[in-house]
């Protein structure tokens, strides 16, 4: 008995240890841990735990305070960086309270968040520890990459210029004293600039250039740094560059006054096509007996019930284009009239075209300038100075004035014609009438203009579209202020207004006797002391305070000029007007307009393949 007394409390203190030792083992080393480590790794704290986990969780006690302080850092800065950090720290702050609760819900919460959460720390604590102590190569090369990218992009967009650059610098260098002597480099920079030449060809933008355009940039740069090793003379360099850039400026000034010149000489030249045009009409209306030369419908010329438009042409092929773009447009064709007057060059070859080429329901007028007999000097100021020798003088001996004169436009021989100025006749043209619309040769119809009609001019004769929205639409740009009778007359910043699209009140204009207004301005402007020639200076003087507004979507100018012109602006106006030098019909008129404009040409017409015209 006493024998298994002395048994017996062995046995119960063996059972004592084996029982209390784990706990207070387990209690210690929880006590080790801190609470970030529960939720970085979950795993080391499972009840589950493999003895080999249990090791790898007992090694990693043992990280070094550095690292231990870092990772508090990092904790912290994940807190700032994203929403995700954000939430996971939220949820150790409230399991920082109870840790053993952490362990002791279930390792099911565990085991289902923990590869998640594990992933989203480690993956920000790296990246941390990656930007603070850039310890790691990858993290390295990244910055190192994002910092040059940059700087490569804008070489790359640099490059076409870089290589132009190379070729003046090596100008430069050939012409200096120290590096023409030397033979050899002047031979290798002069291989160095065939092959950039060659590299470059064309190029004007990067992605233009071949691939070893960038090799060539770099032999090239060599070469001159060696050319720039050679070169002690600094101020010869500055000067000789000096002089390049005051060289190239004059000739840039040169070609822009030849290119001005020339654009003018090319809209007053007549192409090919449209010289072979009128002599092929013409032949064949000859060949016509007198009665296949009239036009039908001749009892609605002097109806002012319908809608008439008045065109003063001799381009043909323009005219038609005026007729074909009005009528294709007309809710009403059948009430359109087309009266057009023409020279007499151009007479036959007019009749002729809309007798091969009728409008449809529309009713055509042809008429010839030469049989207006009340037409002459003794009557019109104008056309008695337009064959004054002065003239004359003015517009054939232009080649000693050429560099001189600022307004090379307005010494087009078109102003020589009568034909621009029957504009102010058009109550004597068409007497019996009551209302008109002028319409230019260098326009196209887009939409219905029988509605002009219907429009109150309150009183005033002129109903155009005013241009007012630049500078040089205003008075000032095309009368001479200087003149004391235009400026007591007239407002310089008076909004101008446009030709081309007019509707014309004939009875108002007869009552305030507009054609005596021109004929005393006229009188006045005998040695162009007023305003220089053309027709839209002396129509704002006769027409001054006379002129009715019309919306601007009736009539947008600048398709001759102007590429600028916005495309919304050209697709809801009822007319655009090719007003300019680069008219459609020549090779000089802006491509993306000139479709408009072709829109309205048979191409296909025997008259236009006899004589070669495509679009």
């Amino acid at each position: 008995m006493k024998m298994k007394m002395w048994l017996r409390k062995p046995v119960l203190g063996l059972l004592f240890l084996t029982v209390l030792s784990p706990i207070v083992l387990y209690t210690d080393k929880l006590s080790t841990f801190s609470a970030y480590e529960f939720v970085q790794e979950p795993s080391t704290i499972s009840l589950n735990m493999l003895p080999q986990e249990l090791s790898v969780a007992h090694e990693e006690q043992a990280v070094d305070v550095h690292i231990e302080n870092l990772t508090r850092s990092v904790h912290l800065q994940t807190r700032q960086l994203n929403e995700e950090s954000k939430e996971i720290v939220t949820n150790e702050s409230s399991e920082e309270d109870n840790p053993i609760r952490q362990v002791i819900e279930g390792d099911n919460r565990l085991e289902s968040g923990e590869n998640k959460e594990h992933v989203k720390l480690k993956g920000a604590e790296h990246s941390l520890l990656a930007t603070q102590a850039e310890t790691k190569p990858e993290a390295q090369k990244s910055s190192k990459t994002k910092s040059e990218k940059p700087n490569e992009r804008v070489l790359a967009d640099s490059r076409v210029r870089y290589l132009r650059d190379q070729l003046i610098r090596a100008r430069v260098y050939l012409s200096l004293s120290a590096t023409r002597t030397n033979t050899q480099f002047n031979r290798e920079l002069r291989v160095r600039m065939k092959e950039v030449q060659r590299a470059l060809g064309d190029a004007t933008k990067d992605v233009d250039l071949p691939k070893i355009a960038y090799e060539k940039l770099k032999a090239m740069d060599q070469t001159l740094a060696k050319g720039k090793q050679m070169q002690d003379d600094c101020a010869a360099v500055v000067k000789k560059l000096r002089a390049i850039i005051h060289s190239t400026e004059e000739q840039l000034r040169v070609h822009q006054k030849q290119a001005l010149f020339l654009t003018h000489l090319t809209a007053k030249t007549i192409p090919k096509g449209l010289h072979c045009l009128p002599l092929r009409l013409s032949t064949e209306y000859y060949y016509l007996n007198s009665s296949a030369q009239q036009f039908p419908n001749q009892e609605k010329l002097d109806d002012p019930e319908l809608f008439h438009y008045a065109l003063f042409s001799d381009n043909v092929l323009a005219t038609a284009v005026v007729v074909n773009s009005t009528v294709a447009n007309a809710k009403e064709p059948w009430k359109h009239v087309f009266h057009i007057v023409t020279d007499k060059l151009n007479y036959a070859a007019m009749r002729m075209w809309f007798l091969a080429n009728p409008p449809g329901k529309a009713t055509i007028q042809v008429q010839n300038i030469d049989e207006f007999t009340w037409l002459n000097a003794s009557y019109s100021p104008v056309l008695k100075q337009l064959a004054s020798q002065n003239m004359i003088d003015y517009y054939f001996k232009t080649h000693k004035a050429v560099e001189s004169d600022s307004t090379l436009k307005f010494r087009n021989p078109k102003y020589l014609s009568m034909m621009n100025h029957l504009r102010f006749y058009l109550p004597e043209i068409f007497p019996k009438l009551s209302k008109v619309v002028f319409l230019d040769d260098d326009i196209v119809v887009q939409k219905d203009l029988s509605g002009l009609w219907s429009i109150d001019l309150k009183g005033k004769v002129n109903g155009a579209v005013e241009t007012c929205g630049e500078n040089f639409h205003r008075f000032d740009r095309y009368l001479n202020f200087s003149n004391p009778i235009i400026a007591k007359n007239f407002d310089p910043r008076a909004c101008g207004w446009a030709y081309g699209m007019n509707i014309f009140d004939l009875e108002e204009w007869k009552k305030q006797n507009i054609t005596d207004v021109y004929h005393s301005w006229q009188n006045l402007n005998h040695e162009r002391q007023l305003w220089k020639l053309g027709t839209l200076p002396p129509g704002l003087i006769t027409f001054w305070k006379r002129v009715y507004p019309l919306d601007k979507s009736w009539h947008v100018l600048g398709l001759g000029y102007n590429p600028s012109v916005s495309q919304k602006e050209i697709e809801r106006a009822a007319v655009i007007h090719y007003n300019g030098n680069l008219k459609p019909w020549l090779e000089i008129g802006i491509p993306k307009f000139r479709r408009y404009w072709n829109k309205f040409v048979d191409y296909d017409h025997a008259y236009m393949r006899d004589c070669n015209m495509s679009p």
